[in-house]
């Protein structure tokens, strides 16, 4: 809005502040590799030049080039007036105030109660963590750790032994991995700069492996397979889910691609973290089996957490839509392409609270222990709206997969 109160034209900068007004239309004509605008709260943001420095990645920030991206951005930044300062260059203007706050295929009524139900959960302390539960999660880790050494060193290396260990070893990695996962989504600290530098040592140090399992399925992964658009057959990749995913994805692809990821970036702090997990394994284990013995030990190890992460991980995901996302609200868009497995005590532990998987997308920065406690405010909104929330027992969410 101009001097007077007149409406500028589409792209007329403002003279007060050296910045335009645009329409919708403009907005979603930079949405190009190499020029992207979006929106976040009716500002217009170019982010062309930035999105590769972008810390939660280039790809993530440029699925909404030339969209809004209000509730994305709401959802992944526990402090807003913090990352204000990378914001606030990047600024070019503001929507035309004749265009609505939102583009294509979005409820308004929808947006506005769900913006509703998360300044609430505010206030109800959701988005607090309690200290006391990460502690004790961490501690049975290390437990586990200790444990399985312990009847090493005292009982032997038997066979039955080392079977039992691997058991033991392989769960306290799976459990390592939902703890990384909760600094790595900012929900444990109030300040990402301690949640970074605890994931740092956790998925360095108690880990060495990322948790975090791209798939696509339906439409994407039969264009990317026929069209050769990437490395594997994924318009086949039905055939030989069973025979990669589970066995492989952790002991073979992860281990090499992080190696790889690390060298290739120069990353020296993250790869001097992974040495120490390599180095207080051996140390740990060499006494027992040797060089070699240690290695196929680890490979096992990695073998059983493998399957243990796939499966806990795609039960929530691959039988869900997951086709292009349509510019949908952010409630419809996440229900649609998720769903729950049922709650319990050993549920809860098996999956890392990832049972809980709407409410963790709905609020990816809310620390798990709270996903019960706001799981009946989701489900009530979803019904006011006519939104399916499926929750699924534990065997069917695997079954589902295999189906």
């Amino acid at each position: 809005m101009g001097g007077g109160g007149q409406l500028k034209k589409p792209g007329e900068p403002d003279c007060e502040k050296g910045r335009g007004v645009y329409t919708w239309e403009e907005v979603k004509s930079h949405s190009s590799r190499s020029d992207q605008w979006l929106v976040i709260d009716r500002k217009v943001y170019n982010i062309s030049q930035w999105a590769k420095r972008h810390p939660g990645g280039f790809r993530v920030i440029s699925h909404y080039a030339g969209e809004d991206a209000s509730e994305p951005f709401a959802a992944f930044h526990p402090d807003p007036k913090f990352v204000q300062k990378f914001l606030k260059p990047l600024l070019i203007g503001e929507l035309l105030p004749t265009e609505p706050s939102h583009d294509q295929n979005k409820n308004e009524d929808i947006m506005q109660d769900f913006h509703s139900l998360r300044e609430q959960t505010k206030n109800q302390g959701l988005f607090d963590a309690r200290p006391l539960f990460f502690c004790l999660h961490l501690g049975h880790i290390l437990l586990l750790e200790a444990l399985a050494w312990i009847i090493l060193w005292y009982w032997g290396t038997s066979w039955t032994l080392t079977l039992l260990c691997s058991v033991i070893l392989a769960t306290a990695q799976s459990q390592a991995g939902w703890l990384q996962h909760d600094f790595g989504h900012l929900s444990v600290f109030k300040k990402s700069k301690w949640n970074h530098i605890v994931h740092k040592f956790v998925i360095g140090h108690l880990k060495v492996t990322l948790v975090v399992c791209p798939h696509v399925k339906d439409f994407q992964s039969s264009l990317y397979g026929v069209k050769k658009i990437k490395h594997m057959p994924y318009n086949h990749q039905h055939l030989y889910f069973h025979l990669v995913a589970p066995p492989l994805l952790i002991p073979v692809f992860y281990n090499i691609n992080i190696m790889q990821t690390m060298i290739s970036r120069r990353d020296w702090v993250d790869l001097s973290w992974s040495m120490t997990f390599y180095l207080r394994y051996f140390w740990c284990y060499v006494p027992f089996y040797g060089v070699f013995g240690s290695m196929v030990f680890y490979i096992f190890i990695r073998f059983l957490e493998s399957h243990w992460f796939v499966w806990v991980t795609q039960m929530s995901h691959l039988p869900m839509e997951i086709n292009h996302e349509k510019q949908q609200d952010w409630l419809r868009m996440q229900l649609k392409t998720t769903c729950n497995v049922e709650p319990s005590f050993f549920n809860d532990w098996f999956s890392g609270h990832l049972n809980f998987q709407i409410e963790h997308h709905l609020f990816p920065t809310m620390p798990r222990h709270n996903f019960h406690l706001v799981a009946p405010q989701v489900r009530a909104l979803c019904e006011k709206h006519g939104i399916q929330y499926q929750v699924k027992t534990l065997w069917q969410g695997l079954a589902d997969v295999v189906k």
